[in-house]
C-alpha cells in the first residue's frame, strides 16, 4: 500500500470513530432527556395518592357533592330518610331521643341543650370533676317534648299494666321535670354512683329513691346537704296534679 492510499484509509477511519462517537452522544442526551421528563411529569392513577379516581378532578380523599358527612366518633350515623339520629314511634332527637354515647358536653342535642341553663352548667361542672376520677357522665335523657312525655307514659303503662304503676316512673307531660328541661338522667352506674357521693356539691341532687340516674338542681344543697328524695315520682306533691 502507497502512503496516499494509507493516509486516506487513516482519514476514513477517524471519520467513522467520530460519527460512532457523535451517535453515541446524541443517543445518552436523548435519553437523559426522557429520564427527566418520566421524573417531571408523575402519571396519575387511581391508585395515586394524588390521583383523580372520581373522574371529576378530585383527588380519591376528596369528598364529592353527593358525599354523607361522617357522624362525630361514637355516634351512629343518621338514617337516609332525614328524620334525624333517632326515631322513635314518630319522635325524634328533636323531641328529646338521645343516642347512645351524648355527653353533657354535645349541645348538638335538643336533650342537652335545652336544659336549664343553670342544671347544664353544674352538671357539666360536675362532670369535668368527675373525668379527674376517670368517670364519665352521658345524657340518657335530659329535655323532652311533651309529645316524648306523653309517648314513654304510654309505653309505661303498656309495659307495666296500669296508669298507677306507670306513674311511679313516668310522669305526664305536665308536671314532668323533663319537660320544663330541669331534669337529666345520668348513666353510667359508676357516674350516678359519683353524683351520690359528691353530687350536692354542685346543688345536684337524686330526686327519686327508684330512680338513681335522675338529678335535679337543688340549689342549696351545697351548705345544706341535698333533701331527702322521695320514694318514687308518685309521692312528689309537684306532680299532684
Amino acid at each position: 500500500m502507497s502512503s496516499s492510499e494509507q493516509v486516506r484509509t487513516t482519514a476514513r477511519r477517524a471519520r467513522s470513530t467520530i460519527a460512532v462517537v457523535l451517535a453515541l452522544a446524541v443517543a445518552a442526551v436523548i435519553g437523559l432527556a426522557l429520564g427527566y421528563q418520566a421524573v417531571a411529569t408523575p402519571v396519575l392513577s387511581a391508585a395515586s395518592p394524588g390521583g383523580a379516581p372520581h373522574g371529576d378532578g378530585r383527588a380519591a380523599d376528596a369528598p364529592g357533592p353527593g358525599d354523607r358527612a361522617r357522624p362525630a366518633p361514637g355516634l351512629p350515623p343518621p338514617p337516609p330518610d332525614g328524620t334525624g339520629w333517632a326515631v322513635t314511634d314518630g319522635v325524634t332527637v328533636d323531641d328529646g331521643v338521645v343516642p347512645d354515647g351524648v355527653t353533657v358536653f354535645d349541645g348538638r342535642f335538643p336533650a342537652v341543650a335545652d336544659l336549664d341553663p343553670d342544671l347544664l352548667s353544674a352538671v357539666r361542672e360536675a362532670a369535668t370533676a368527675a373525668a379527674h376520677d376517670g368517670v364519665e357522665f352521658s345524657v340518657t335523657s335530659g329535655w323532652r317534648s311533651p309529645a316524648y312525655q306523653e309517648h314513654l307514659l304510654r309505653e309505661a303503662v303498656a309495659e307495666y299494666g296500669s296508669a298507677e304503676e306507670a306513674a311511679r316512673w313516668v310522669a305526664t307531660a305536665e308536671t314532668s321535670a323533663h319537660v320544663t328541661g330541669d331534669a337529666v338522667d345520668i348513666g353510667p352506674a359508676d357516674a350516678t354512683a359519683w353524683l351520690s357521693e359528691h353530687g350536692a356539691e354542685y346543688g345536684l341532687c337524686q330526686v327519686y329513691g327508684n330512680e338513681p340516674w335522675h338529678y335535679e338542681l337543688r340549689p342549696g344543697a351545697a351548705e345544706d346537704g341535698c333533701p331527702a328524695p322521695y320514694a318514687d315520682p308518685t309521692h312528689d306533691p309537684r306532680l299532684q296534679q
